[in-house]
């Protein structure tokens, strides 16, 4: 992954920006160098607001992604609409990953759960790391890095 070849990430709308939506965004811009374009596409609501018009586009939206990212907002909201945001990356066999419930204060929901490849916290490595993994196969191998304050004292003798 690179700014030439940035990884293409679906996030669940139901052609409106939901809280979470836009945090996940938040969270993706805080990691250096992690390219993504963003595939789903709210705004794009169709003009006729049929049911069918709005499942192609969301099929649209879809197929052009990498890797999908369900977050617990929009489903709780729609869940027929996000069942079949997720019905179409499983037949495009495109890696789903869900993000838990932002604050903790209830569970992703089973039906998620079962679906998704990844179930994850609001972290944003964790987060670009899953997505990495589920768009490209690529698994980041990263280390963390725990620091103890005054440890350097105690080689001096």
């Amino acid at each position: 992954m690179s700014e030439t070849n940035p990884i293409r990430v679906f996030i669940t709308h139901a052609f409106d920006e939901s809280d979470d939506y836009l945090r996940a965004f938040e969270f993706f811009e805080s990691v250096d160098r992690f390219y993504y374009l963003n595939v789903s596409k709210p705004e794009n609501s169709p003009s006729d607001g049929s049911l069918e018009a709005i499942k192609d586009e969301l099929i649209r939206q879809i197929k052009a992604s990498e890797a999908v990212v369900v977050v617990s907002d929009v489903y709780a909201a729609n869940t027929d609409l996000v069942s079949y945001m997720m019905d179409v990356a499983e037949a495009n066999d495109i890696g789903m990953i869900a993000i838990k419930p932002f604050g903790g204060l209830y569970e992703t929901a089973d039906a998620v759960v079962k679906r998704v490849q990844e179930h994850i916290e609001w972290n944003a490595r964790e987060m670009v790391d899953a997505i990495n993994r589920q768009g490209r196969g690529e698994d980041t191998a990263r280390w963390e890095v725990i620091d103890f304050p005054g440890l350097e004292d105690l080689d001096k003798p």
